[in-house]
């Protein structure tokens, strides 16, 4: 019986230490029983996967790699296994620095919170008794709008194209009279309006000229002298030739001599026209932005001013009393 007994407490060892030996990738054959009654360490490999293994009586236990030291020991018959406490320390450690460089998800009640806070504080600055504490919070704002919008409208710059090489057309005076008269008795037109040139301006442009030497570009509403910018780069896309600018911000343009329509009309470094009106848009706030800002800078100087001249005459009513 004891015989017996002592051989199932054997048994229960070996198979013990054969699962944890399987569980760490090491052949059990290996090892002889002469190894096993010393110490033994085992650097386990610093994996996150997860290894299973067959437990002493037939069920599935789970482990987690880790680059901690494990001991085992062996003597009377019973396997015991303990772990390094310096390795133990150290991968602590790492754990906690590599939690607080995770990024931490808010919750919604903690980002509702916060932006209540910031909601009061300017609040506060909006509500200040002192005028030049609102009107530095204004000027802050209204730049802060204004790097912005510099930085979404570098998004619609689009970089230039190599023009293809062609050669100028030279229209004599005669020619250039009749063109002009012909073409301003004519009713086809291209509007430009708001949003400014984009690639439908010039493909209509080649549309007309299928049936039409000349086509008028109605540019509405135009800042004053900006017809002239819009001339340019009409004729740069379209490679058609300026008749004439009219003072009622209509330009007449010729489609040349030997005019052959292009296979792709609308010129690819130009916007589609939804990011046309974007662009304008954007353009729009960014002007009106820089006009509020200057008026803050002058609200802002005309204060300082307004104590300066305060601060100067209650110093002179301190030194002579007599004056005041």
């Amino acid at each position: 019986m004891l015989l017996r007994a002592s051989r199932n407490k054997f048994g229960k060892s070996r198979l013990a230490i054969n699962n944890f030996l399987r569980s760490i990738d090491i052949p059990f054959s290996s090892y002889s029983s002469a190894h096993l009654q010393q110490k033994k360490r085992c650097a386990l490999p610093p994996t996150k996967r997860k290894s299973h293994f067959s437990g002493p009586n037939g069920q599935k236990e789970f482990g987690v790699r880790s680059s901690v030291l494990v001991t085992l020991k062996s003597g009377d018959d019973i396997a015991r296994f303990s772990i390094d406490p310096s390795t133990a320390r150290n991968n602590k450690i790492q754990t906690k620095a590599n939690e607080g460089t995770k990024h931490v998800k808010k919750s919604k009640k903690a980002k509702l919170k916060e932006l209540r806070f910031f909601r009061l504080k300017a609040k506060k600055k909006m509500k200040s008794p002192n005028p030049e504490v609102r009107i530095r919070y204004k000027l802050g704002k209204a730049k802060r709008k204004e790097e912005w919008l510099i930085e979404k409208l570098r998004k619609f710059e689009l970089p230039r194209g190599v023009d293809p090489i062609c050669d100028p057309e030279i229209l004599t005076e005669e020619e250039r009279f009749y063109l002009k008269r012909t073409g301003e008795k004519k009713k086809n037109y291209v509007n430009v309006g708001r949003r400014g040139v984009f690639g439908g301006v010039v493909l209509n442009m080649h549309l007309h000229w299928k049936k039409h030497e000349t086509v008028k570009v109605v540019c509405r509403p135009c800042r004053p002298g900006q017809v002239h910018e819009y001339a340019e780069e009409i004729s740069r896309l379209s490679k058609g030739i300026i008749i004439d600018v009219a003072p009622n911000n209509t330009i007449l343009f010729y489609r040349g001599k030997n005019y052959v329509q292009p296979h792709v009309m609308s010129p690819p470094d130009t916007l589609s026209k939804q990011k046309a009106l974007e662009k304008y848009k954007l353009e729009q706030s960014l002007e009106h932005t820089g006009q509020y800002i200057e008026k803050l800078e002058m609200e802002l100087e005309e204060y300082r001013a307004y104590v300066a001249s305060y601060k100067n005459r209650d110093d002179q009513m301190a030194k002579d009393p007599k004056k005041g």
